[in-house]
């Protein structure tokens, strides 16, 4: 079983031989140093101090769950290279993926790893990705203090509740010997 559920950013990757800036966005402000980016934003030239600023646009859709992250390191990134404009959309991980793959955004939020036919549509599309986790869900599950009953779930029981078709209704459905109530 795989245990692990990771939120993660896949980075387009757009036109060899460039310097890839775009993901110098959440490089850079996640204290990491790849030197990539994507086609809209450019390094503007170095005549009148202007060595190092960016100008152009980087689009950022999908989960919910990463979105307080990537709104906050757009927010950072925005105050250090005011001429590069980031939008953050949440359009759920599918919603971002479809998005992605049709070459509307520069980057998708996820909660979950980007499925094959989300990676196919991308390499249809011409568009290349990187994947970078950036944040691991923790899950706690919690009963109420007067059910009685229960005082530990295993994986399987839970897994059980909430796998798709679950027929798990009532406790008794569960294990024997607890009631059959909601």
């Amino acid at each position: 079983m795989k245990a692990r559920v990771g939120n993660t950013q896949l980075i387009r990757r757009k036109g060899e031989g460039r310097t890839w800036q775009r993901l110098g966005m959440v490089v850079i402000l996640l204290s990491a140093s790849y030197g990539l980016g994507c086609g809209g934003v450019q390094q503007q030239s170095s005549e009148a101090g202007q060595a190092g600023r960016l100008q152009g646009t980087v689009a950022v859709d999908g989960s919910s769950t990463v979105f307080p992250i990537t709104e906050a390191v757009a927010e950072e990134f925005q105050g250090v290279q005011p001429e590069v404009h980031v939008t953050v959309g949440i359009s759920g991980s599918g919603g971002g993926f479809k998005r992605f793959g049709a070459g509307e955004t520069d980057i998708s939020d996820a909660s979950r790893p980007i499925d094959p036919t989300e990676a196919e549509l991308a390499a249809k599309n011409g568009i290349e990705f990187v994947e970078l986790p950036v944040a691991f869900d923790g899950l706690s599950v919690m009963v109420n203090p007067a059910n009685d009953f229960v005082s530990a779930l295993t994986v399987a029981e839970l897994k059980k509740i909430w796998h798709p078709g679950s027929t798990v209704k009532l406790w008794s459905d569960m294990r024997s010997g607890w009631p059959a109530r909601a």
